[in-house]
């Protein structure tokens, strides 16, 4: 018998927060990234498809830059949740915004392997959440990026 999988942390994001083109369950054209915890650390996984290519045989940068950049959001929340002791898949997610981004591209990533995101907090305030992500396929890293999460302004709801 198989566990059940949780939830995923982008699904937990409120209604109005949920069109991203990297992780929005919302956006039917996105990229549909999910990621949950797994012990320390917030995973993801993802298979790039034919058209994240860059040149034959190899995963878009971009492509790499957004995954890690909406893996890094919902860890933020997660682990603001977490620290705070609140039941995790409790019930909404807060939703952070990037506020810096930097991703170092260790080699080229193959297309076609699913693509490993892992990711954890290295500095954690009341402003902003620091988070590491580390990308690897079949085993090997690829990229690492750094990411500075903040909550999102209220200024960018929905409105309407």
């Amino acid at each position: 018998m198989t566990e059940p999988q949780p939830t995923p942390l982008q699904h937990r994001y409120p209604d109005d927060a949920t069109r991203c083109y990297g992780c929005g369950r919302s956006n039917p054209a996105g990229l549909h990234l999910e990621s949950a915890w797994e012990g320390d650390e917030v995973v993801a996984r993802f298979t790039p498809r034919a058209e994240h290519i860059s040149i034959p045989g190899f995963v878009y940068g971009g492509l790499i830059a957004a995954l890690i950049d909406c893996h890094a959001m919902a860890t933020a929340a997660a682990h603001v949740e977490r620290v705070a002791g609140q039941e995790v898949g409790g019930g909404e997610l807060t939703r952070y915004v990037t506020a810096a981004l930097k991703v170092d591209y260790l080699r080229p990533t193959p297309l076609g392997p699913e693509l490993v995101l892992r990711a954890r907090v290295t500095e954690s305030g009341r402003r902003k959440q620091v988070v590491a992500v580390s990308v690897a396929a079949e085993g090997r890293e690829t990229a690492r990026g750094e990411v500075v999460a903040v909550p999102m302004p209220a200024s960018m709801a929905t409105v309407g």
